[in-house]
């Protein structure tokens, strides 16, 4: 399983409850930049398929979500660890940047 869609149906159950890092990248189709991190965040979840979820939220479909995280401006990227949030960028990053954040 590379990236899963995080709703506010699953998200406790996928973020919340998960025992590994959890990347989520908050985007959304009509954003420019969010397509060109698109890819890259698909690499890395398959990269780190054993030690971290990968997760993207539409902000047109769940604003509660965004909201939740207080995203301003998309593409925002959030590692959560044990629940919480450890990380957050914002804006287009290289993909060694996203994978440290998970370390």
């Amino acid at each position: 399983m590379s990236v899963i869609k995080i709703t506010k149906n699953n998200f406790e159950q996928e973020v919340i409850k998960s025992d590994k890092p959890v990347l989520l990248d908050f985007w959304a189709p009509w954003c420019g930049p969010c397509r060109m991190v698109g890819p890259v965040v698909d690499e890395v979840a398959e990269e780190t398929i054993n030690t971290a979820k990968v997760g993207k939220i539409n902000v047109d479909e769940e604003p509660e979500l965004a909201e939740a995280f207080n995203v301003m401006s998309i593409p925002t990227l959030v590692v959560m660890k044990e629940g919480k949030v450890a990380q957050s960028a914002v804006g287009v990053k290289p993909k060694q940047a996203i994978l440290s954040m998970l370390k």
